[in-house]
């Protein structure tokens, strides 16, 4: 009898403490969203419209995105919990995103991406209606390709919105293996392990753009980032060592996004 008490008492101090550890995971993601979307707005990388989300940390077949609302006024009071058909979990009748299929159908086909940014990216979206490829200066997660998605390829004649299934499922096809993909006309998609690596990446998608930009001004061959550089890039972001790499970015963005300094980039 004894025995069996002391036994379910580590039962229920386990269920316990793996709910709280549950809790704490969601609440970190949650808090990671928030100062995610005041990142890319303060930076520039999205206006009024964008949006960023998770795979939730309890349920993998679940992810987490803010209702609808302009990126930079998300508050933790606004994340909602979506199935992997896009639809709302729980009754929440608040206004969502229409393209939040752009996350549904790349958490689907991805197991390995944890979160999505869908931006409007200003210098991104002349490289999608151009056949100027971007192609990486300081971005190595580009490797292996900057695909681009067209809607007109998968579904003839749009607002070029992701707004259906269908195309999300059409655009995870496009994004295959790789970190970004190009929307002709529209923006990208970006996708990552965690929520700060994809706003990192997203960041620095943009910012490469402009890089790229600039060097064809100057005209002249350019020199590329090689793919073994790229990988070496990559394999150092990628060990835990904090404060280097993307840790370093975010504590900044994070502290000017959420204004514990400096003033938003314009």
């Amino acid at each position: 009898m004894a025995k069996r008490a002391k036994a379910a008492g580590r039962t229920r101090a386990g269920g316990r403490s793996g709910a709280a550890s549950a809790n704490a995971a969601l609440k970190a993601v949650i808090e990671d969203l928030v100062a995610g979307n005041r990142i890319l707005y303060n930076e520039g990388v999205v206006d009024g419209f964008g949006h960023l989300s998770a795979r939730d940390p309890r349920d993998p077949n679940r992810f987490l995105l803010s209702r609808a609302r302009a990126p930079g006024l998300v508050v933790a009071a606004d994340i909602m919990t979506f199935d992997m058909d896009a639809n709302v979990v729980g009754k929440d009748d608040r206004p969502v995103y229409s393209e939040r299929f752009i996350h549904s159908e790349i958490y689907k086909a991805r197991p390995d991406v944890n979160s999505v940014v869908h931006t409007h990216s200003p210098t991104v979206v002349p490289f999608s209606v151009t056949d100027e490829p971007l192609r990486p200066i300081r971005a190595g997660f580009f490797y292996p390709a900057v695909p681009v998605f067209d809607t007109r390829d998968a579904a003839g004649w749009t607002d070029l919105l992701i707004s259906n299934a269908a195309l999300g499922r059409a655009l995870a096809e496009k994004l295959g293996n790789n970190s970004v993909v190009l929307l002709r006309g529209h923006g990208n998609a970006v996708v990552g392990p965690t929520v700060r690596v994809a706003v990192y990446r997203a960041f620095y998608t943009e910012a490469n753009a402009k890089l790229l930009l600039q060097a064809k001004l100057l005209g002249g061959p350019i020199k590329y980032l090689a793919p073994e550089e790229a990988a070496i890039m990559e394999a150092n972001r990628a060990r835990n060592r904090p404060m280097h790499g993307s840790d370093r970015i975010w504590e900044l963005m994070r502290a000017e996004a959420m204004g514990g300094s400096g003033k938003r980039r314009r």
